[in-house]
């Protein structure tokens, strides 16, 4: 009689960048997280393809020899609850094994930051997500778009609306930093699914009372097309 052998299956990672498709936001403030994700798919998921599932494009990954699904919700912003939620259920993915991935106003361009949980700080998708999933308490991993404004002040430029400014694009001044952050936050989701939570703090945070100045970089080209893929019926962005 033969014996079955016990199938062990690991957990599915998810690594959710937050932002609005299509090409016309692609480069604004409020995609950093989507920038992050086309990113992490060019380092960890070359050859595979593109998928439009949970209302999100989707590409899966190995990262570390850990299955990873790398996602970037075509809900806009307001919504990306919609997606979080049904790919979290799906896969039965303990919060614990999600990363969300989004632009922080209040954080200098350049600079990153891991969290356990927390509140969504005026965040629509953060709010969204919370909502849907019924609590705060999951991973996110914050990208700095927010203007240096001295003396310790960080946010908006001060003649514009929250929304315009985070719907604007980076100035060229600020591109390095911007470059910098997009490599030190693939280095952090990488270390967050290998390793776990808080080595992956202990990554993203080590720097927080003083941001190095970054080298500037070669342009990249965007793995992921939002815009080609997304099923979503044009709307206005969402900030």
């Amino acid at each position: 009689m033969h014996r079955l052998k016990a199938c062990v299956t690991k957990a599915m990672k998810l690594l959710i960048g937050l932002g609005n498709p299509g090409s016309d936001y692609a480069s604004t403030r409020h995609n950093a997280g989507f920038m992050v994700i086309d990113a992490l798919a060019r380092r960890f998921a070359v050859g595979q393809q593109a998928r439009q599932r949970f209302q999100s494009i989707t590409m899966e990954a190995t990262i570390g020899g850990e299955k990873t699904l790398l996602m970037k919700p075509t809900t806009f912003m307001n919504r990306s609850g919609q997606s979080v939620s049904e790919a979290v259920r799906f896969f039965k993915v303990a919060l614990a094994d999600l990363l969300v991935i989004v632009d922080e106003l209040y954080l200098p361009t350049g600079a990153i930051r891991v969290k356990p949980s927390g509140g969504a700080a005026g965040h629509n998708g953060l709010t969204n997500i919370q909502q849907l999933l019924g609590t705060d308490a999951y991973p996110r991993l914050r990208v700095g778009v927010g203007l240096n404004l001295g003396e310790g002040k960080v946010g908006k430029h001060p003649q514009m609306d929250q929304a315009d400014f985070v719907l604007g694009r980076f100035d060229e001044l600020e591109k390095p930093f911007l470059e910098d952050a997009i490599r030190k936050s693939v280095e952090a989701s990488e270390v967050f699914v290998t390793k776990g939570l808080n080595f992956a703090m202990n990554i993203a945070n080590a720097g927080e009372k003083e941001e190095k100045q970054p080298e500037k970089k070669a342009e990249k080209k965007p793995a992921i097309n939002a815009e080609q893929k997304s099923e979503v019926s044009p709307t206005q962005p969402q900030a």
